[in-house]
């Protein structure tokens, strides 16, 4: 048994600890603000695993600068931030090359055949039940070769990972949403989707499962010493801890504490916005996107949630809520009936790497140290299998398979 310490406790933090304490260890999680809304409760609710295609593309490169000059685009960028963000932007260039893409896709596809199976597995191990469901998901486009092209790369993703997809025109897109009245050419069905019912209610069950069985700190990891005895963290109005191994799962802020170390790594967030009807007039049956504005609408408990978009700023940025505005905007394009009031705005900070794959290593030169950021928009789906690939880690050292993922791609 080793006495283990973590920083951060959002969803990545919280499931790797509940692999560790499984194993038998005395387990110590930090978290700066452990009442607070992370990114790890603000996403979509939706198990990705169709989700295999990074972020660099050069499709996307192309389609950047009509992003950019559109305001209700899906990407916005707020200028006085680009000294800080270029470093990133760079990196993102240069991870948008076919070779690049392939070696990403590659990666994440690793990660993704064994996404649901630790998710089943971490439910199990926690005593959770109920809280996911096989919706599948209905992608729309505006136009019948956007249509085409999608389900042509749909249809490749599928066969990689064993799930169906199907292509609708717009009767049989509107048959399976009623709610979709806008025009709109039509849709891919792909069953490779699951909903998580309330993704809050989902963390706080993980952050419960910990409290009971470990020791759950609110305060944030400030700094990170290593000692011949150990490691040693500094939070906030807490003595110092020293730990026989830890891991830094802290989101964004992961970047601070990796920097302490002497390593370099390539860490922004993509902010998203979304707004959340409780007890809605619009529903639906299953997650919708609009793919090419870059945002989706997700069914959860009780509840609509309409969000997405990028917006690359500083973490610590005020929050822009005209982008939530724009998104509900845009969506009454198609659903007209979605209310223009009454909804909750939400701003959540992504940890994304330029080439979209997670840190999941350790410490290059201290194998006592793991390593988990940077999931970007799968933060959630990834969440599960990234805990126990941590746990291994830890417990086994480095493995070929996690390669692709080591923080010395960044050296």
């Amino acid at each position: 048994m080793a006495r283990i310490g973590i920083a951060g406790a959002g969803i990545i933090g919280c499931a790797t600890a509940v692999h560790l304490i499984e194993q038998g260890h005395d387990v110590t999680v930090f978290e700066k603000d452990l009442g607070g809304l992370p990114a790890s409760v603000g996403n979509a609710g939706i198990l990705a695993v169709p989700e295999i295609d990074p972020l660099a593309r050069p499709d996307m490169i192309l389609s950047a600068p009509k992003w950019l000059l559109d305001p209700l685009g899906p990407l916005t960028l707020r200028w006085q931030d680009l000294p800080a963000l270029t470093p990133w932007l760079v990196g993102l260039l240069m991870a948008a090359t076919p070779g690049r893409v392939k070696h990403s896709r590659i990666a994440l596809l690793g990660l993704m055949q064994d996404a649901l199976g630790a998710h089943d597995d971490l439910a199990r191990m926690t005593g959770l039940s109920g809280h996911m469901t096989p919706t599948g998901a209905l992608t729309i486009y505006d136009s019948e070769k956007a249509v085409d092209d999608a389900f042509r790369h749909s249809r490749e993703n599928a066969a990689l990972l064993g799930y169906t997809v199907e292509k609708l025109d717009v009767k049989q897109a509107r048959a399976r949403v009623p709610a979709l009245e806008g025009n709109f050419a039509g849709g891919v069905l792909s069953a490779g989707y699951q909903t998580f019912l309330d993704p809050l209610a989902l963390l706080r069950h993980l952050q419960a499962y910990v409290r009971e069985r470990a020791t759950l700190v609110d305060a944030a990891v400030e700094s990170v010493r290593q000692e011949a005895n150990g490691v040693t963290f500094l939070a906030t109005g807490e003595a110092p801890a020293t730990f026989d191994k830890v891991v830094i799962a802290a989101g964004v802020w992961s970047r601070t504490l990796v920097r302490q170390l002497g390593l370099r790594v390539l860490l922004e967030t993509e902010r998203g916005y979304n707004t959340t009807f409780t007890n809605p007039q619009v529903t639906l049956d299953l997650p919708v996107f609009f793919a090419e504005h870059g945002f989706v609408a997700t069914p959860l408990r009780n509840a609509l949630r309409v969000g997405g978009a990028v917006e690359l700023a500083r973490p610590e940025a005020p929050a822009n809520f005209a982008r939530a505005a724009a998104m509900r905007q845009k969506m009454r394009r198609y659903v007209p009936s979605l209310p223009e009031t009454g909804g909750t705005e939400w701003m959540g900070r992504r940890p994304s790497t330029p080439d979209s794959v997670p840190v999941i290593s350790l410490c290059p030169a201290d194998p006592r140290i793991a390593l988990a950021f940077g999931h970007g928009h799968l933060g959630l789906t990834l969440s599960a299998i990234t805990g126990r690939k941590i746990a291994q880690l830890l417990n086994s050292g480095e493995t070929p398979d996690l390669g692709p993922f080591s923080i010395q791609r960044f050296q």
